[in-house]
């Protein structure tokens, strides 16, 4: 058996750790990141800036979508491509990066025998359909003498969306 010296052991040192990075970079590379075309399943919680929870399906069904295709938020999707099954991340956008900022245009005046009698006071929601037959919902902003005026913004345009994400699987 021959003995190492220490210059042997110098040089075969590097070598041994650049195996072990080799193998660690490897296994990496073998899970299945988030990118374009992969369907992705996520566990997520919706925070407002209030600490309030907007929505979450934690301990509930996984949400599903087909990453790239316009089916979630840019920016959230955006902050979780590369992302591996297992990993999680909190993500915070912007009123613009979210569903926007208000409009103050898209505040509407209808006639109040329109708007059902449960649902003539501030703040209630309710469906609106178009002709085409979307639907869309709408917040009753305020009830004056014979008409309601809507908020046709989407009910977090102008929130800043605090997401906390946990990937459970990619295909």
């Amino acid at each position: 058996m021959s003995k190492l010296s220490p210059s042997r052991v110098a040089r075969a040192v590097p070598i041994v750790i650049c195996a072990l990075f080799a193998t660690v970079l490897s296994a990496k590379e073998v899970q299945t990141m988030i990118e374009d075309g992969r369907t992705v399943s996520l566990e997520f919680t919706l925070k407002l800036d209030d600490g309030t929870v907007a929505e979450s399906n934690v301990g509930g069904e996984a949400l599903q979508y087909v990453h790239g295709q316009g089916q979630m938020l840019p920016g959230l999707e955006q902050a979780i491509t590369g992302l591996t099954a297992g990993d999680s991340k909190d993500v915070t956008l912007a009123p613009a990066e979210g569903f926007g900022d208000i409009n103050p245009e898209a505040f509407q005046a209808v006639p109040l025998d329109v708007i059902p009698e449960d649902a003539r006071s501030p703040g209630a929601m309710l469906v609106a359909s178009d002709e085409s037959g979307n639907t869309r919902q709408v917040r009753i902003r305020e009830i004056q003498d014979d008409q309601a005026i809507v908020d046709l913004n989407h009910p977090l345009a102008g929130q800043t969306l605090h997401f906390s994400v946990k990937v459970l699987n990619i295909e």
